[in-house]
């Protein structure tokens, strides 16, 4: 059976290296006025914004093939490495290359690409329209919005225009630049096809759909309109087969905007936690709950000691205003909160037992970006912070209590924690097959297996419902 699916194409270390990007790139160019076609083509806008565009190419460790470990490609070689049991599988490591696109969003060097073009990447470097190559240091990534921002060391640049992507309208024409199947510049066109596409990739879709062809290594392109402004960065496409069927899509400008300012002054993204599960209303369950409309978000669980639950939000209620403004939905609401910064004041009216009832809530943080606690430390050599699990985290984070471990609080970008996709909210379960439950413990580890002259030691990482090995140097 050929079943379609919308995905984000990700490196793949079993594709050949031309293949191996992180995925779909292109820039893409939305016009904000005429719905017609430009009499003369495209040519002149290809030529003014194809400087900002730049190809980027990633190289990771050398890693195995898939086995029966979840389809981690690692998980065989640490088996090996450090428990002397080559598993299942006997492949062997493979180096994994990857590329993509972005483009420059400021002369000082500032470059914008999808997060997931990226990510673990041993190192990143970019080429520019005129040949030259740099290597880039990644600045900060935003795996909610896939978006991520990088830094090279380079003169001469020329830095994309940013436009107002809510000018976008269905209908007007967009061009898109970028680095399909490792091919180098391409230019091709399309229509804006619908607007606040929710497709399920993240907490806070809101994609402009676009049908310009697109493909893996067109993955973070700017989308221009016939301005030259960029209205929005390709992320995703909707195939049966990973090639291009005309829809793909694109983050609005205007969130890209406040994504990437954060990102650049510091180098995460700090949003709001009110601490509830919503679900979305129909006409039958409205009716139900004594509304005359669809609008609002049905509250289905509160976190214990979460903002939600401090303010008296309760399950059952349906939250209708947000600091003021109208609650569409759920998704509506989730955008509202995570545009918020922890600490914010948030005025909710919620509907509750037929009447309307007034709260304030002091929003938190995320549960997987977790707040660093007064019982944190820094751990210099792997550019992270842990602290230890205690019972607010269990509940930011959703653990059972029988899970012993440190929870990681900060990870620095660039680090080498940050190398090998540690994240805020990871926690250490074991490091070198013994217990984590402090700092303490991983730096007496990691002191043992420096003075026996090793170069790393393996760590068991959970992450939600799933575990897996990590490796971390000790040098």
């Amino acid at each position: 059976m050929n079943i379609t699916s919308i995905f984000r194409q990700k490196m793949n270390p079993r594709m050949p290296a031309l293949t191996a990007a992180a995925a779909l790139l292109a820039i893409t160019w939305v016009s904000s006025g005429q719905a017609a076609m430009p009499q003369d083509g495209f040519a002149d806008l290809v030529e003014q914004v194809e400087p900002s565009v730049v190809t980027i190419e990633v190289s990771k460790s050398a890693g195995v093939q898939p086995t029966q470990f979840d389809g981690d490609p690692r998980a065989e070689e640490f088996f090996k490495r450090f428990f002397g049991s080559p598993g299942m599988g006997q492949n062997e490591p493979q180096p994994t290359k990857g590329a993509g696109s972005g483009f420059v969003i400021d002369t000082d060097g500032y470059i914008v690409t999808n997060n997931h073009v990226i990510e673990g990447a041993d190192e990143v470097s970019v080429r520019l329209l005129d040949g030259r190559e740099f290597t880039a240091t990644v600045v900060g990534q935003d795996d909610k919005t896939d978006l991520a921002l990088l830094k090279v060391d380079a003169d001469d640049l020329e830095a994309a225009e940013i436009g107002d992507s809510d000018d976008a309208r269905v209908g007007d024409w967009v061009v898109a630049i970028g680095n399909p199947f490792g091919l180098g510049g391409t230019a091709t066109a399309g229509i804006v096809s619908a607007r606040g596409r929710d497709i399920r990739s993240g907490p806070y879709d809101d994609y402009l759909q676009i049908d310009a062809p697109i493909n893996q290594g067109n993955s973070g392109g700017p989308v221009f309109n016939t301005d030259g402004e960029v209205v929005g960065v390709n992320t995703a496409i909707f195939s049966p087969n990973g090639g291009s069927v005309g829809i793909g899509f694109a983050i609005p400008s205007n969130q890209v905007g406040d994504i990437i300012a954060e990102l650049k002054s510091d180098g995460v993204v700090d949003r709001g936690w009110l601490g509830v599960s919503l679900q979305g209303l129909d006409e039958d369950l409205s009716r139900s709950l004594g509304l005359d409309s669809k609008d609002g978000a049905l509250v289905t669980e509160v976190v214990v000691d979460s903002p939600a639950e401090n303010a008296g939000i309760q399950v059952g209620d349906v939250i209708v205003a947000y600091n003021g403004e109208d609650v569409k939905d759920a998704r509506n609401l989730s955008k509202l909160v995570g545009a918020a910064d922890a600490g914010d004041k948030a005025k909710l009216r919620v509907w509750r037992d037929d009447s309307h009832v007034n709260l304030t809530a002091k929003l938190g943080t995320p549960g997987n970006t977790v707040a660093a606690a007064k019982a944190e430390q820094s751990i210099e050599d792997l550019g992270i912070s842990v602290t230890p699990l205690n019972d607010e985290l269990r509940s930011q984070l959703q653990v059972d209590e029988d899970v012993e471990g440190a929870v990681i609080s900060r990870v620095e970008p660039g680090s080498k924690a940050a190398a090998e996709g540690i994240r805020r909210g990871d926690i250490l379960l074991q490091v070198d097959r013994e217990p984590v439950l402090s700092a303490e413990d991983l730096k007496e580890i990691l002191a043992r297996a420096r003075s026996e002259g090793r170069d790393s030691v393996p760590a068991l990482v959970k992450r939600g419902n799933s575990q897996r090995f990590a490796v971390l140097p000790v040098a």
